[in-house]
């Protein structure tokens, strides 16, 4: 049985005559962490989109846990086993840590229309055990988001990815917007996905943050795949020099018009 989590191939994204992405072939096996980087326009955002289902590809095929998918929304995704903290976080900041948890998929104790009553106490101990899982400390789940620091807000976001049982979580920039030990808290809580064997996708332009976390790096450059580089054989240096255009692995040399 093939270990490979996530696959794409050939995977393009047009709009209208702007190449925004154009032929990626990713993997991503169980276990895996994945940074991907780039500069800005560079294609990663672009990239993720298709993953996530915010937007449909212009061709290609996704392959995720065994089966090709066509995603036509965030939440086909998100059914599939696919959690993403995007740097919005999307976080209702006048509701609790549970009820962000679980906004658009409450459990119910009884479901009957206008009717229907929350089950409060089965959310409140599933958020618990996300928040264990990830190792996220908050000191009282009660709190509206509102009254959080930035740290716990990217925390509770990245907690939620746990409570639901992902096969893999995605994280766009988690610490663009965090001070150093709130960054720590959050590198923790991926170090905790790694040791619990969850794959996990890293859009970082934190090269130290990324030759720490993760194991392999893709390099994106003006909508193309342009290196895959084991964490092992590259250093930082090596990076941007794919990054900047100064190096391409042969494999993806291609002309930029």
């Amino acid at each position: 049985m093939s270990d490979i989590i996530l696959e794409t191939q050939d995977l393009t994204k047009h709009y209208g005559g702007v190449h925004a992405l154009t032929g990626a072939n990713f993997t991503l096996r169980a276990g895996e962490h994945v940074a991907i980087m780039g500069d800005n326009g560079a294609g990663k955002s672009t990239f993720v989109r298709q993953l996530t289902g915010v937007e449909v590809p212009t061709r290609g095929k996704l392959i995720f846990d065994g089966k090709e998918r066509h995603f036509e929304n965030p939440m086909d995704a998100r059914d599939a086993g696919i959690e993403t903290v995007f740097q919005t976080l999307a976080l209702a900041d006048d509701l609790n840590v549970p009820d962000n948890l679980f906004l658009g998929r409450e459990i119910f104790k009884i479901r009957l229309g206008p009717f229907s009553i929350l089950d409060y106490k089965a959310m409140r101990e599933a958020t618990i055990a996300g928040l264990e899982k990830t190792a996220v400390k908050i000191p009282n789940i009660n709190n509206t988001i509102r009254n959080m620091s930035g740290g716990q807000r990217q925390c509770v976001a990245i907690a939620r990815t746990a409570t639901f049982h992902s096969k893999l979580t995605i994280m766009d920039e988690p610490t663009a917007a965090l001070g150093v030990q709130e960054t720590a808290q959050v590198e923790n809580i991926i170090r905790t996905l790694k040791e619990a064997g969850e794959p996990l996708i890293l859009i970082s332009h934190n090269m130290r943050q990324v030759m720490d976390l993760c194991d392999r790096i893709v390099v994106f450059r003006r909508g193309r795949m342009v290196a895959n580089l084991a964490k092992g054989d590259t250093d930082g240096q090596d990076v941007v020099a794919y990054i900047t255009g100064a190096k391409t692995q042969p494999e993806y040399n291609f002309e930029v018009s």
